[in-house]
């Protein structure tokens, strides 16, 4: 029977260590939850601002009879600057409006730098040549739609562009 009692003495220790163990990590555990908690209580007003800022409503619902006076309608104007518009060069409106065209005869029109086919055309003179350009023109030998189909172009972009295809001629 001794062998029996030395056991129960063992496991009535142990077990009484583990017990004070676990005594010791519950009041560690409620001083430490006192210490941290105190700051975030749900009775504070911090932390009921915190809650109803969650669960607000994203809009209101008004029932008939209900009026609720709607805000002003306020318009912000933003400044813009002023465009900057800059003319382009005679090569520039060529490459962008006259090189379909002009680059490969298309409707009668006189390729860059053919110079047997501008020839008579250069002979009506620089003022003839702008007015079809700008205005449009339909001869025996082809159309010339008004300002190359691009109306977007100024007058002095198609003038320029003439006086490039008219030089690059000669």
């Amino acid at each position: 029977m001794s062998r029996d009692q030395k056991f129960f003495d063992m496991y009535s220790l142990v077990i009484g260590i583990l017990a004070a163990f676990a005594l010791a990590i519950l009041v560690l555990a409620m001083k430490m939850s006192d210490l941290t908690q105190g700051v975030y209580t749900r009775d504070a007003d911090e932390y009921q601002a915190a809650v109803a800022e969650r669960i607000r409503p994203f809009g209101q619902v008004y029932l008939p009879g209900q009026e609720q006076e709607a805000a002003a309608p306020t318009v912000e104007t933003a400044v813009e600057p002023d465009p900057v518009v800059t003319a382009m060069s005679g090569p520039q409106v060529y490459n962008a409006a006259c090189l379909a065209c002009h680059g490969a005869g298309i409707g009668g029109a006189p390729i860059l730098g053919d110079a047997a086919a501008w020839e008579a055309r250069i002979a009506q003179g620089i003022d003839v040549l702008n007015d079809h350009a700008i205005n449009g023109y339909t001869g025996t030998v082809g159309f010339m739609p008004a300002k190359g189909g691009r109306v977007d172009l100024s007058d002095q972009e198609i003038a320029a562009a003439v006086e490039y295809m008219a030089g690059e001629a000669q």
